[in-house]
């Protein structure tokens, strides 16, 4: 079964999702997003990332915990990343190539101390005096964005768009901590 989307040839990914642990069991390709994992598949425990670059969620709809997955094998995937549930949905990460521009802000509604990013940045307390950022306007690039410096914690991935309120959209008081940008060299 696959799931073929009508991704441009420059923004290509192809992920494989196994029902078993080590790349064992039932498998399903995807191509493209993917809200709802359950129609193909009841239970996820490996994943191979053939192409492209991918957020995975453990919820449909993508929301709950998410990882970032790049090229590569994932044969426990919830050993890694301690995850008690299986992946329910999966977004892929169009490949961009270019400047990378953002700016954070330490309240909701672009409120407080503004930092404007355009490299990685692994602790904005220690940068900037900045107590963690509530809200974002990302004008250039894909970015994954942490709950802790040194890009640790749980993470969430930042495309282009105003980020007016980061409680209002399911993720509590979640202040993130770092940031770093997601490179054209991943894919």
């Amino acid at each position: 079964m696959s799931n073929t989307g009508s991704p441009t040839n420059m923004n290509m990914g192809r992920i494989t999702f196994y029902e078993d642990r080590n790349f064992m069991g039932r498998s399903w390709d995807c191509m493209g997003d993917c809200p709802d994992m359950h129609s193909y598949m009841s239970r996820c425990h490996s994943c191979r990332v053939h192409s492209g670059c991918f957020m995975v969620y453990d919820q449909a709809n993508y929301m709950g915990n998410a990882y970032f997955m790049k090229r590569g094998e994932y044969g426990d995937y919830m050993n890694m990343f301690g995850w008690s549930d299986y992946i329910r949905s999966c977004r892929m990460i169009p490949m961009y190539r270019g400047n990378y521009r953002m700016r954070i802000y330490e309240r909701d509604n672009f409120g407080g101390q503004m930092h404007e990013f355009m490299d990685d940045c692994d602790n904005c307390m220690d940068r900037y005096r900045m107590n963690g950022c509530m809200s974002c306007h990302v004008m250039d690039g894909h970015w994954l964005m942490y709950e802790q410096p040194h890009y640790r914690g749980r993470m969430w991935y930042f495309g282009p768009g105003e980020y007016r309120n980061f409680t209002n959209m399911g993720w509590g008081n979640m202040r993130f901590m770092s940031m770093r940008r997601i490179m054209d060299s991943w894919y």
